[in-house]
C-alpha cells in the first residue's frame, strides 16, 4: 500500500474516532440535562407555573381529588396532598412525593392544579411519564379515573 493511501486511512480513522467521541458526549449531555420536547397542545404557560399560595384556604367540592397516592409499587400506600397546587414527583429530596425506584429521575414529573383542572407534566425524564398507558410529551389533563405510571410505580388521584 502506498504511503499516501496509508496516511489518508489514518486521517479517516482519526476523523471517525472524533465523530464517535462527539456523539458519546452529546448522548451523555442529553442524559444529564434532558432534551427540550416540543408540545403542541400545551395549556397556557401561566397555568403551569408554580401557583402562588391562595390568600385563604377554601374547601374543595366533594369528589374533587385531594391526594395523589401510590397504588402499586414498592411504596404502596404513600401519598402527597394536592393542597399547595403543585406536587413534584421524583427521587430528589426536594420532591413532595419521593419515589425509591431506579427508573425514576431526580425530578421526574409534576402535578399542577390549574384553573381548568389538574395537569401532569413530564420534566424531561429518561424513562418517561405515562397516563393510562400512553407516554406523555406535553402537559396533560388528568382526572380521578386516570392511572399514572412513573418508573415501576403506579399512582392515582383520590378524594
Amino acid at each position: 500500500m502506498s504511503e499516501i493511501a496509508l496516511t489518508v486511512l489514518k486521517v479517516l480513522f482519526l476523523a471517525l474516532l472524533w465523530l464517535f467521541i462527539f456523539s458519546a458526549v452529546s448522548v451523555i449531555r442529553t442524559d444529564l440535562f434532558g432534551k427540550a420536547v416540543p408540545a403542541p397542545d400545551q395549556p397556557e404557560a401561566r397555568e403551569l407555573e408554580s401557583p402562588s399560595p391562595p390568600a385563604r384556604r377554601t374547601r374543595r367540592p366533594r369528589g374533587e381529588p385531594r391526594v395523589l397516592s401510590i397504588v402499586q409499587g414498592q411504596q404502596t400506600g404513600e401519598a402527597a396532598e394536592l393542597d399547595p397546587g403543585l406536587v413534584m414527583i421524583g427521587r430528589g429530596a426536594d420532591c413532595q412525593l419521593v419515589l425509591d425506584d431506579d427508573y425514576v429521575s431526580t425530578r421526574h414529573a409534576r402535578v399542577v392544579a390549574g384553573e381548568s383542572g389538574l395537569y401532569i407534566e413530564d420534566l424531561g425524564s429518561t424513562n418517561g411519564t405515562y397516563v393510562n398507558g400512553a407516554r406523555i410529551t406535553a402537559p396533560t389533563a388528568i382526572s380521578m379515573s386516570d392511572t399514572l405510571r412513573i418508573g415501576k410505580t403506579i399512582l392515582k388521584l383520590e378524594p
